[in-house]
């Protein structure tokens, strides 16, 4: 069976910046993988041209056994992105939302009802569903944007910062979101990330970044042996500073 990513020496310069340089990893079905790396690591790079919004400048990545390279409508078909940033149609009640990105992805009313239904459930936000966007708050836009790139069932699902700006019950509820998918669904799950105790509780497998490569790899409970560390703020201090 082959992996939901297979990254392969991947690289890309902007300019004389080097972001990212030679990076290859993998991610099984169902697996959770973590990026961790202050602004300008290379973490964003990676995400945007794992969703073919950027062409490496060498290296390849496979989604499903799809090149970015050369398959970029077959990989588009196998994943969902959520940036940063990402929002939704403020005018639009949150059902609506749902059921206007459901008809992006699938034809067959019925279709499109149950990935509608899915996303009601993923996001749980109940009756506020059927209130303008614009009445909510960020944690309620940030659980309807997760659950309008999850209620597709992607083979991958591509979350960059996905609790950024979010309170610590917001954060929690998110986590637990990702967490069930990737069991109940078998989507693969990359995320990047500054809060590394985050990934310490949601994370299969982390990689830490500084300048556009790799540094150290491992589970959370590995990388905290290999370097002796409490936690992954130290791990990370440790990985970065060379010690």
């Amino acid at each position: 069976m082959n992996p939901a990513l297979d990254v392969q020496h991947i690289s890309k310069a902007y300019g004389k910046k080097q972001a990212v340089n030679d990076v290859s990893f993998q991610i099984q079905e169902g697996e959770i993988y973590g990026l961790m790396g202050m602004n300008g690591a290379g973490k964003t790079t990676i995400l945007r041209m794992l969703a073919t919004l950027l062409k490496p400048d060498s290296g390849d990545a496979l989604i499903v056994g799809h090149s970015i390279k050369t398959q970029p409508d077959l990989v588009r078909a196998s994943i969902c992105y959520l940036p940063d940033e990402a929002s939704a149609y403020r005018s639009m009640t949150g059902r609506k939302y749902l059921a206007f990105i459901a008809g992006l992805y699938f034809d067959e009313e019925k279709e499109q009802k149950t990935c509608v239904e899915l996303g009601e459930q993923i996001c749980g936000l109940g009756d506020a569903l059927d209130r303008k966007i614009n009445t909510y708050s960020r944690g309620m836009i940030r659980k309807l944007v997760l659950a309008r790139t999850v209620m597709p069932k992607p083979r991958l699902a591509i979350l960059d910062e996905p609790t950024s700006g979010l309170d610590v019950l917001n954060s929690l509820d998110i986590r637990k979101t990702i967490r069930r998918c990737a069991k109940e669904y078998g989507t693969a799950f990359l995320l990047s990330s500054h809060h590394m105790q985050e990934l310490a509780t949601t994370a299969d497998r982390c990689a830490i970044m500084k300048d556009g490569v790799f540094l150290a790899e491992g589970t959370p409970q590995e990388l905290l042996e290999r370097y002796n560390a409490q936690t992954l703020e130290e791990v990370f201090e440790r990985a970065v500073n060379g010690v």
